[in-house]
């Protein structure tokens, strides 16, 4: 049955294309993707599918639903861009190959009695939309999760992962004064932030492996003759698993109290997003997608620490629901992610191919767990135990 949802998502092939280069042609940041958001639900809605709009009170998320019966099979769709470089993720790729696989499946859902359930997933590269989402009970009913990101490499591992992450913004606050005249009767804003960011540096080495610390200053002052009043900075702070998130954050946020205590400024401290957990790939769902890889002539990279680079809120969906968010390739592709490089090779005939292979191998990954009794059973068992 494999076969029959390639030849259903080959019957689709152009309008899947369309979609995702005009997805590419219009990008649209986190929480703002109303144009691409109306685009799937149309899509979707042509396909016969029941569509409902701004769901979990966030205007650019939707679910798109076809079928009956005990298993529900999720297919995340992503479709926000980056500030400046529009989709350099490529989930203009993501979106449709999603909603390509969603179609192909509901060709055979009838038959094999299970439910196909999109949901259109917005603020992945910032803003957490898939948590906002779990939290609003989206994927209540959903049995399993899938989706595909592309990237310059095929990766289906088990072990393959990505890096828990936690975003936060960080206010210092002083008192003017001229800078020239009377330096002595300011505080320094912008001095608590350097101090901070020393004490971040020195951190760094103190930290265990696979950890990040990043960020910038967003703002620091008006004018050179001026003691800066304010300072605003963003930071992240990533770990291998979600587990060290907390400890590395606290000691952080130690160092920016150490800019406030040696310059005499306040600090506040503001998460921006969700926290975004580590993804944990289901393993007999990614075998099954890497069983398929050789039909389209892939092969997959394996590492056997697993990759973790980058992060997702994919990973907060899959610590609650059996998923998998494998990578396919973009042939040809070098450039990673978020560079201009890899937006423009979002939309060329090997990322179109790419776009029709991941549909095609999400879909038979759905087949497979439709058509097995015993692991279908096991999946929906799981689902009705979930917390």
């Amino acid at each position: 049955m494999g076969h029959t949802c390639d030849r259903t998502v080959d019957d689709w092939r152009d309008r899947l294309i369309a979609l995702s280069h005009s997805l590419h042609s219009e990008p649209e940041i986190a929480f703002a993707e109303h144009a691409s958001a109306a685009k799937l639900a149309a899509f979707l809605a042509d396909a016969g599918f029941k569509v409902r709009e701004g769901v979990c009170d966030l205007p650019t998320a939707l679910t798109a639903e076809y079928g009956t019966g005990e298993l529900t099979i999720g297919l995340c769709a992503e479709y926000d861009a980056l500030p400046g470089i529009g989709h350099a993720c490529g989930h203009n790729i993501i979106g449709a190959s999603s909603v390509g696989a969603a179609i192909a499946l509901a060709a055979v859902a009838d038959r094999y009695e299970f439910r196909v359930k999109l949901l259109g997933t917005p603020a992945e590269e910032s803003g957490g939309g898939k948590q906002l989402m779990l939290a609003g009970g989206a994927f209540d009913d959903v049995t399993v999760a899938m989706m595909v990101h592309p990237g310059p490499a095929d990766l289906a591992g088990a072990a393959d992962s990505t890096q828990a992450c936690s975003r936060f913004e960080v206010t210092y606050r002083g008192r003017p004064a001229h800078a020239a005249a009377a330096p002595w009767h300011g505080v320094n804003a912008a001095d608590a932030a350097v101090v901070a960011q020393v004490a971040v540096g020195l951190l760094r080495q103190q930290t265990p492996p696979g950890c990040r610390i990043a960020g910038f200053v967003r703002s620091g002052g008006e004018k050179t003759n001026i003691i800066p009043e304010s300072c605003v900075l963003e930071y992240e702070v990533r770990t291998p698993v979600a587990e060290q998130l907390a400890e590395l954050r606290r000691r952080v946020h130690d160092c920016f109290e150490a800019g406030a205590l040696a310059t005499g400024a306040s600090v506040e401290f503001r998460r921006t997003e969700p926290d975004y957990l580590d993804l944990r790939n289901d393993p007999w769902l990614i075998e099954r997608y890497a069983e398929h890889l050789p039909d389209f002539g892939r092969v997959a990279v394996r590492s056997a620490e697993g990759v973790r680079a980058a992060s997702t809120d994919m990973g907060n969906v899959s610590q609650v629901v059996p998923s998998i968010h494998p990578t396919v390739r973009i042939t040809g592709v070098e450039a990673m992610p978020h560079t201009r490089e890899f937006a423009a090779a979002a939309v060329t005939p090997a990322a179109d191919e790419a776009l029709v292979h991941a549909a095609k191998l999400l879909a038979r990954v759905g087949v497979d767990l439709a058509r097995d009794p015993q692991r279908r059973a096991a999946y929906v068992d799981l689902h009705r135990r979930r917390p």
